[in-house]
């Protein structure tokens, strides 16, 4: 990842990942605001704090690259649009209101093929890029 968050796709486009907290505790989120805000056509912002696991939000269209994380896991949740990822065997496809965990290890690949919002859980210091 640059210095500036942005990393180029495998489609030549940039990933917008933004590590900072954007809110503490007892501050209002507002997603849909965040949301109708993105420009950028993968972004990833930190919303939050959950003891030692971070909340992200995540507009996204297109494909990102093959990946894995030796030692966290992730949870995706779909707010709007359809969400892929693809596993060596199978694709995992995920509609609003669907979600699912990838297990530390598993090597995937995120794709959306619509203009998609993601909710994400995952450990604070997970590297979102994952080790390819």
């Amino acid at each position: 990842m640059n210095n500036d968050g942005n990393d180029q796709s495998p489609a030549g486009f940039s990933y917008n990942t933004r590590l900072n907290v954007l809110h503490g505790p007892l501050e209002l989120i507002d997603v849909p605001r965040l949301v109708a805000a993105c420009q950028d056509q993968w972004f990833n912002q930190t919303l939050c704090r959950v003891d030692e696991a971070v909340v992200r939000l995540g507009v996204v269209e297109g494909e990102y690259h093959w990946h894995h994380h030796d030692n966290e896991d992730e949870f995706f949740y779909v707010v709007s649009g359809r969400f892929l990822i693809d596993l060596e065997n199978r694709t995992l496809d995920l509609t609003a209101g669907k979600s699912v965990v990838i297990p530390k290890g598993v090597k995937h690949r995120p794709r959306a093929p619509e203009r998609t919002v993601i909710l994400m859980v995952e450990r604070a210091g997970i590297i979102p890029t994952g080790v390819t």
